[in-house]
């Protein structure tokens, strides 16, 4: 993926630079998110509604001062929180009934929440 590095800089009467600005810009999108079973996350945005499908040995809270706890049955397969944010390297912040947690992409999907209405009715 090429970064294009863009400089500007503006002059001042003696022919000093006065300061030099640079901007990074990627010259094509960025690929989408993949979970180590091969799934992409592109479809998830923050307030997207996501299912955890497999509980994560270990939690992260979001907080300023996380910490980092053995998932003793908190968090379990078929709870569904909202995305909060998202961190380097498919790691999403999804807040959950008991809390915000730090969550790898490949313990969650989507929730599809047209497919579950359509089946209610």
């Amino acid at each position: 993926m090429p970064l294009m590095l863009v400089a500007s800089s503006g002059l001042i009467a003696a022919g000093v630079p006065r300061s030099t600005t640079f901007r990074c810009q990627f010259s094509s999108p960025l690929p989408a998110a993949k979970s180590a079973s091969g799934e992409t996350n592109d479809g998830l945005q923050i307030g997207s509604p996501v299912v955890i499908v497999q509980a994560p040995p270990t939690l992260k809270t979001a907080l300023p001062m996380p910490s980092l706890k053995v998932n003793n049955g908190q968090v379990k397969a078929g709870d569904v929180g909202r995305i909060v944010s998202r961190k380097p390297k498919d790691v999403w912040a999804i807040r959950l009934a008991i809390g915000t947690y730090l969550i790898d992409g490949k313990h969650f999907r989507p929730l599809d929440l047209d497919n579950n209405s359509s089946e209610a009715a």
